[in-house]
């Protein structure tokens, strides 16, 4: 088929287009950079100039194009993200107004099937069941996080509701693996290194991730099969923060995390670092598993965390 993927040189980008191509499809990857172009044809696709904010610049490149299937991998989430809003926000804007043009532009190159990145880890803090792709969504949630969560709302409603093509949404975990922020030489790891990641409380929030070799078997999946709808992309074993990050500690030879409170947390790192570590639910991956065909390279964080890091 011919694939357009929407930021191909990112961390599940570039395996997802070299997984693509292996595959015998015919592979365009966009990037808003120039130099990034030898390295979309060293995988074996072609390079598309694109900025996803830049209506015209998205219009021209899908229809020179005419995919028949979008994969949207596009984030801003490489930079550094001491403050989480201001990390966000360009993400924000991607999901939102990015997707409002992706998607008009691909009913118009006729495209069949576009597939979407957003997020698993974004479910009401109510009840102690996993959660599904129905969960009721944290829509009251406390700025930052109220506004990713709206952003991706607003992003697979456009995905799932433009006639004439079929949506699929990725609700991805947590990504861990090589070049995500855990992983060798990443924010996560080093910070768990060096003693700067606690445990928030009791530590209870349990989340949901996936390697991103399990990401892009579920992606590369999602091109022709599964019907529309969305998707958790997620392990089979939640991690709650109470165990996961001594769990790391311990495999980097790093200092025991330490613990604190709630308002601790809230205070020194903002109140996505209570939501995460404190009320996070887990996530089944149920539905993928029945009608993507997701086979997991590695259903538990523990085993893929020693290999990544032993």
């Amino acid at each position: 088929m011919r694939i357009f993927v929407a930021g191909g040189t990112g961390v599940l980008g570039r395996p997802l287009v070299e997984a693509l191509v292996d595959r015998g499809h015919e592979v365009t990857a966009s990037t808003h950079r120039t130099e990034n172009f030898s390295i979309i044809e060293a995988l074996g696709a072609r390079p598309a100039l694109m900025d996803e904010l830049d209506d015209a610049a998205v219009r021209r490149a899908i229809l020179e194009t005419e995919p028949e299937v979008i994969i949207n991998q596009i984030t801003a989430l490489s930079v550094p993200s001491r403050d989480y809003a201001t990390w966000l926000a360009v993400t924000n804007r991607l999901r939102s107004e990015g997707t409002k043009t992706l998607m008009p532009a691909a009913r118009e190159a006729g495209t069949r099937r576009v597939v979407a990145q957003s997020a698993s880890f974004m479910t009401q803090p109510v009840g102690s069941d996993p959660t599904d792709e129905s969960s009721p969504l944290y829509l009251e949630a406390p700025e930052p996080i109220r506004s990713h969560i709206q952003a991706n709302i607003a992003a697979e409603t456009l995905v799932l509701g433009t006639p004439g093509i079929e949506g699929v949404v990725l609700r991805y975990g947590f990504l861990y693996g090589e070049g995500t922020a855990i992983g060798p030489g990443g924010e996560w790891a080093t910070g768990v290194k060096s003693g700067d990641v606690p445990i928030v409380g009791e530590g209870a929030g349990r989340y949901p991730f996936v390697h991103v070799r399990d990401a892009v078997s579920a992606t590369v999946q999602a091109v022709d099969r599964g019907s529309p709808g969305i998707y958790n992309v997620v392990g089979d074993e939640p991690a709650p923060q109470a165990e996961w990050l001594p769990y790391l500690a311990e495999i980097l030879d790093a200092p025991p995390p330490r613990r604190v409170s709630e308002e601790e947390a809230e205070e020194q790192i903002g109140v996505q670092a209570v939501y995460y570590g404190t009320q996070l639910r887990a996530a089944s991956n149920a539905k993928a598993k029945s009608e993507l065909g997701l086979t997991l390279e590695y259903p538990s964080w523990r085993e893929g965390f020693r290999e990544l890091f032993g």
